[in-house]
């Protein structure tokens, strides 16, 4: 492979304006493709194969008028203190909010509290629940906007009235902390390179082959049903792994002109060594990213498959534009002290190789030492609960918290996650009757509502109203025991609602997991195995990557389930982790660990395959490979971090999982416990069966034959190795 890729960054280079041209139009046609073809996307969300789906789907066929599936919104009233709401005043007020409900834009139904029983015992506290036919993210913002000026009537008659439920959430959007994670990037790339011209190509690249990425999923969207988030990964995975990967490819080529190539032959060869290990590393991405599909959540089938195809766009455009680029900028690459970057300039040694003799000194030492951190970090994981975000996690100062803050103390905590119990029976009433018995003998249950008959009377509607919280485990073993009441009824009954469907999704989720870990882990060791031609440290890279995850679940669990250091972080509500949150991780910092892993062991197993002793090319390896490793870390942990500073909960959890996740792989497992465990291992980290040796196609990633194929063309001295350290080591 190293061969193929060594005349391919040269053909690019020496060619570079037919690939510019070439590249260039494909992000032309693309752009065009995406204005004329793209289709409407959808933002249903939907798990197949769970109880609370298939309730959903009964209802939009045999009773496709009680809105299942559809945003929902609560205005709670609240009355002055020391009087009620059946006041004539305030119950005025709140039927004219209601008649304002039941016109506002895009609301199916509105309920008037006085007539459904809708007001507490005390009459103090009363709601409105307000259906739309469609999901939250299809509401309009003119839609939101006449909800809340619909409540006008009540606050002027000295009610206080709160919102609540999925159809106040406004579309998430791009904000300011994306842009500052790019501007980051740059920063950090400047200082890397010390070069405007090698900071640039990488956000050039990076540009480009995220403009035809998101293109082309725009493109598929008018011939495929596809999510409107379906882009959303690709856009922050695609722009990652892009800048990652045209980071080491200037790095490597910066490092030839240092040591006397032309630029052509320096391209090539960075292409050969560099560009091998960015195939790989960005095979194993892809294989994280495709294999969430196992999960069987058509969302994240779509994001997974979206993000590997900007994925593959992303390598294509390293091996073959970017070495075009680098024929465009000359010499001007190297900035103004045209050094080789990874040496210090003065013949001492980088920070990265003094890290690495240190680490090579005391191999045993700073393994347990790091071993032994992230194990104590990890120890709250053993407490992780998954969950979906409600309500009840929001702010205290807002809306939505407010008014189910309302509602559980006007009506219980279960009044916020009413349980919507399905019964399918010829005779629905009947059964409706015997289930409505049933369900009130059961532990946990405040009340159930009359059953509503749709008009073919063999479908009924229960609501069910649980005496605890809708994320408590209380209500979870509730939903259970309806579930297994099915078998001793006369009709067939299913549970859904929001609070049903959460659970569904969190079960789905724990129970995916695992497959998921597998069919990844899997896949990913006979990579590297291919690609290291070790069994060893294919398994030392798996080991440490579940390491790491695991301390990352730890950290999240105390952060926002426990509440530690929630006020430097922002955390103003403890809650369940997010039950999607586990797999998207997986996926995400597997694909960026092994990136870093790839990077830094393929230089090691390099200056190895060469001639060095098995510490010295520990030393030597990671000397070249520490400082673009660290600056890549740093872009994404920086990238990642911006997201903390969301008032958004969810979004805040996800930029603290995935920014503490590369923190520890990237310098705590990739930079710290790998140096220690190869140096343990020393010969014996690349062992291989002589029966798997012969199995396992020689892929040369290291670039040993495109080393001695030079030398037999000519192409370079006997003595000259394509890896020399800048200090001379041969």
């Amino acid at each position: 492979m190293a061969t193929y890729l060594y005349r391919l960054a040269r053909f690019s280079y020496r060619r570079r304006r037919l690939v510019l041209v070439l590249w260039l139009a494909v992000l032309a046609a693309f752009g065009v493709g995406a204005l004329t073809l793209s289709g409407s996307t959808s933002t249903a969300f939907t798990v197949p194969g769970t109880e609370s789906q298939k309730a959903i789907d009964l209802l939009g066929e045999r009773f496709p008028q009680a809105g299942a599936g559809g945003a929902t919104a609560r205005v709670v009233f609240a009355a002055p203190p020391g009087k009620t709401l059946a006041d004539p005043e305030s119950r005025a007020a709140i039927e004219e909010t209601v008649a304002a409900l039941k016109v506002a834009p895009q609301v199916g139904a509105a309920t008037d509290p006085f007539q459904v029983g809708g007001v507490n015992p005390a009459g103090t506290v009363a709601y409105s629940q307000v259906t739309y036919p469609v999901q939250g993210m299809d509401i309009t913002d003119e839609s939101r906007e006449a909800l809340t000026a619909a409540a006008d009537p009540a606050r002027t008659a000295g009610l206080t009235v709160e919102m609540g439920g999925d159809a106040l959430q406004p579309p998430v959007e791009t904000s300011a902390t994306e842009v500052l994670g790019i501007v980051i990037a740059a920063l950090v790339l400047v200082i890397t390179f010390g070069s405007l011209v090698a900071a640039g190509l990488p956000l050039l690249t990076a540009i480009i082959g995220i403009g035809i990425g998101i293109s082309g999923i725009m493109i598929v969207s008018g011939f495929v049903d596809m999510a409107s988030t379906t882009s959303i990964l690709a856009l922050m995975l695609g722009l990652a792994v892009a800048i990652d990967y045209a980071l080491f490819i200037v790095s490597r080529y910066r490092h030839e002109l240092a040591t006397g190539h032309e630029g052509e032959e320096a391209a090539g060869r960075a292409g050969g060594t560099a560009g091998s290990a960015v195939v790989f590393a960005g095979l194993t991405v892809v294989i994280a990213l495709a294999a969430l599909a196992v999960v069987n959540i058509p969302l994240l089938t779509e994001m997974g498959l979206a993000a590997a195809s900007t994925v593959v766009v992303a390598v294509l455009i390293a091996l073959t534009l970017l070495p075009a680029m680098l024929g465009f900028a000359g010499q001007r690459i190297m900035g103004r002290r045209g050094r080789d970057p990874e040496s210090t300039g003065n013949g001492k040694p980088t920070a990265g190789t003094r890290w690495a003799r240190f680490v090579t000194r005391r191999p045993a030492a700073v393994l347990a030492t790091a071993v032994l951190a992230l194990g104590v970090i990890a120890i709250p994981a053993l407490s992780l609960r998954l969950g979906l975000p409600d309500d009840g996690t929001a702010a205290p100062d807002t809306t939505q918290r407010k008014a189910y803050d309302l509602l559980s103390a006007g009506f219980g905590p279960g009044f916020n996650g009413p349980l919507t119990v399905v019964v399918d029976s010829p005779d629905a009433q009947g059964a409706a009757a015997e289930a409505s018995q049933a369900i009130m003998a059961l532990p946990d249950v405040a009340a159930v509502a009359p059953p509503v008959l749709n008009p073919a009377g063999d479908t009924a509607l229960l609501t069910v109203i649980p005496a605890s919280a809708p994320s408590s485990a209380a209500t979870e073993d509730l939903v259970a025991a309806i579930r297994d009441a099915d078998g001793s009824l006369s009709g067939d009954l299913s549970v859904t609602g929001q609070t049903a469907m959460n659970i569904d999704v969190s079960d789905r989720m724990g129970s995916a997991l695992v497959p998921y870990l597998a069919v990844v882990v899997g896949l990913a060791f006979v990579l590297l195995a291919l690609v290291f031609r070790s069994v060893v440290v294919p398994l030392k890279a798996t080991l440490g990557f579940l390491l790491s995850v695991v301390a990352t679940f730890g950290a999240v669990v105390a952060v926002f389930q426990w509440g530690w250091l929630a006020a430097l972080f922002g955390v103003e509500e403890t809650a369940p982790i997010m039950s999607l949150l586990p797999v998207l991780l997986v996926g995400i910092v597997f694909g960026l660990a092994m990136d870093y892993q790839v990077f830094l062991v393929t230089r090691m197993r390099e200056e190895y395959v060469h001639g060095a002793q098995p510490t010295e090319a520990v030393v030597i390896g990671f000397g070249h490979g520490a400082r673009v490793v660290t600056a890549a870390a740093i872009i994404m942990i920086s990238v990642f971090a911006g997201f903390i500073l969301s008032h958004e909960a969810l979004i805040k959890s996800i930029g603290f999982a995935l920014a503490v996740a590369i923190l520890f792989d990237a310098f705590v497992v990739r930079m710290t416990i790998v140096p220690a465990v190869m140096t343990l291992l020393g010969r014996s980290a690349w062992w291989l069966p002589r029966w798997l040796d012969r199995i396992l196609p020689n892929v040369d990633v290291e670039g040993e034959k495109l080393r001695h194929q030079l030398v037999e063309t000519g192409e370079r001295a006997p003595d000259d190795d394509l890896t020399a350290a800048a200090g001379g080591r041969r």
